[in-house]
């Protein structure tokens, strides 16, 4: 018996797939480290997400730099990867976003905004949020999901809605925006508290270590 589905490709079309890795920050909280750069069982997570972004199909990949761009940038160099460089990231998460987006342009179906420093997000959560978003309902172009309540990470934007959004001059990708056109979102609801779970200060890392048993090591460097 032949295949039902022509080409065989799924009951889904394949979706060109963009992404947005942030790791501008100043990581303040955390004593003025760049929190992208701690090390899980050796490996930088910033290193984690572009392994796991590959692993989920992702086609290009901008990694937003700021603060610390002399360290995470020379990390990244093995990857294909486009780095874009916040020339001002005080003026706040919102500048790198919209630096990221206008650096991987507008041919994508779908977009992933993602922070650095969520130490537990690998291709699988990846693969979850991007069949979400296959199946969101229609009308819907934003899905993210939420974990018992808290709003998690990554979020993912459909490619026509960043166009339009971009084109108009609005604030891109930001939570005012998702909080303003509920009738655009889909709320990707898992038990998967890894969506949920980054890094701020000291205090997440101990907690980190102890829940997990996995220690993370921070960066040598400190502020470029």
């Amino acid at each position: 018996m032949g295949c039902l589905l022509k080409g065989g490709g799924g009951l889904y079309a394949r979706l060109r797939i963009g992404a947005v890795l942030l790791a501008a920050g100043e990581g303040s909280r955390m004593g003025g480290v760049p929190k992208c750069m701690l090390s899980l069982a050796g490996v930088p997570l910033i290193n984690r997400h572009l392994i796991a972004m590959s692993g989920a199909g992702v086609d290009e990949v901008v990694v937003v730099t700021g603060y610390y761009h002399a360290q995470v940038e020379p990390a990244v160099a093995s990857f294909p990867v486009t780095i874009a460089r916040n020339p001002d990231p005080a003026a706040g998460q919102q500048s790198s976003v919209r630096i990221g987006l206008d650096a991987l342009g507008s041919k994508f179906d779908l977009v992933i905004v993602a922070l650095a420093d969520q130490p537990l997000v690998g291709s699988a959560e990846l693969t979850e949020l991007i069949s979400a978003f296959k199946k969101r309902p229609p009308g819907t172009a934003v899905v993210y999901p939420e974990v018992h309540g808290q709003r998690g990470n990554p979020v993912l934007f459909g490619g026509e809605l960043l166009a339009e959004m971009l084109e108009s001059g609005q604030q891109v990708a930001c939570r005012k925006f998702i909080d303003e056109h509920p009738q655009l979102v889909h709320v990707h609801r898992t038990d998967n508290d890894r969506f949920v779970l980054d890094l701020d200060t000291p205090d997440d890392i101990a907690a980190f270590e102890r829940r997990t048993g996995w220690a993370l090591a921070l960066p040598a460097t400190a502020h470029a």
